[in-house]
């Protein structure tokens, strides 16, 4: 016979919310319950655990210990594993629902999400998408916070962070824009050099900008960066009327902009496809809701004529 564990999962959530917000009187706040419970909670968890998880100052919070710092991570799965068990037993284990926070990078948005939404509703209605729109930084912060069970984003900046796993899903090219006026705009293919000493309008977010200049140096001319923007149609709404030229990875299905222009695509001949990847933290247990969701984008990313 097994013996009894000694910690409660109340005790474990109460532990979560005191490191989230790094102090016991904000966390009782958040909890709606008297912050000596909060106290006692963590106090009796240390205890059981034999372990010291936080460090205390006065007037300056909780700071996590190193063994604070395992057990964060250890009681996010448990519990997300717990409201697992719990939700499958009510369901008889037949039905797939529950919340899944989702990160993605905001310009894979609108070519990943409609998608993953419709077809979410169709095969997995008890499913409820809670999507965090960001850049690669804010993603990465928002998986080691817990705050988002995945991460649907580039391969920038990801390899510097070991404590996340990719996969990757599909393969972007990155490929010119120009005014449909430009001379080349019928050519259907380019080497960078052809146009590195023409204006660059950049997308300027983190990461992307540096991939992007790097895109035009690798051609041994310094980009001309004229005008930037993070906003994905402002880049190519410029480019429509002839105040540069850009790169891109993610195509829309019209030349069109919201601004009335027009513009023309180009192949690139000598520059490699950025990877799309499912970034998770690594050893994390996903739900089989997260599952499902991840296997769903996996066949998006597989029909390039929706993505």
């Amino acid at each position: 016979m097994t013996s009894p564990v000694g910690f409660t999962l109340v005790q474990l959530r109460y532990f979560l919310v005191a490191a989230e917000h790094g102090s016991m009187t904000e966390a009782s706040a958040e909890l709606h319950i008297a912050q000596s419970a909060v106290s006692a909670a963590v106090y009796n968890l240390e205890r059981d655990l034999q372990v010291q998880l936080f460090i205390r100052r006065r007037g300056r919070g909780l700071t996590l210990t190193p063994a604070g710092e395992r057990l964060q991570q250890q009681a996010r799965d448990l519990l997300a594993r717990a409201r697992e068990v719990e939700r499958e037993a009510r369901g008889n284990g037949e039905t797939i629902c529950g919340p899944v926070a989702v990160g993605c990078f905001v310009t894979l948005v609108p070519f990943y999400l409609p998608p993953l939404f419709s077809a979410c509703t169709r095969r997995y209605p008890g499913i409820e998408l809670d999507v965090v729109e960001a850049e690669t930084d804010q993603l990465v912060h928002a998986l080691a916070a817990g705050r988002i069970d995945f991460a649907l984003t580039y391969d920038l900046g990801l390899t510097t962070e070991p404590a996340l796993r990719g996969e990757t899903i599909a393969r972007a090219p990155a490929y010119v824009i120009v005014s449909a006026d430009h001379p080349l705009a019928g050519q259907g293919s380019v080497e960078l050099a052809e146009l590195s000493t023409e204006p660059l309008v950049l997308l300027d977010l983190p990461h992307s900008r540096d991939y992007f200049r790097s895109l035009v140096a690798a051609t041994g001319t310094a980009p001309d960066v004229r005008y930037r923007t993070q906003s994905y149609e402002t880049v190519r709404s410029l480019v429509a009327r002839g105040l540069g030229f850009s790169v891109l990875n993610q195509r829309p299905t019209t030349g069109h902009t919201y601004g009335g222009g027009e513009i023309a695509e180009l192949k690139l001949r000598d520059v490699s496809a950025l990877e799309v990847k499912l970034a998770s933290v690594e050893g994390m247990t996903q739900s089989a809701r997260s599952r499902a969701v991840m296997e769903l984008l996996r066949e998006i990313a597989a029909r390039p004529t929706e993505v």
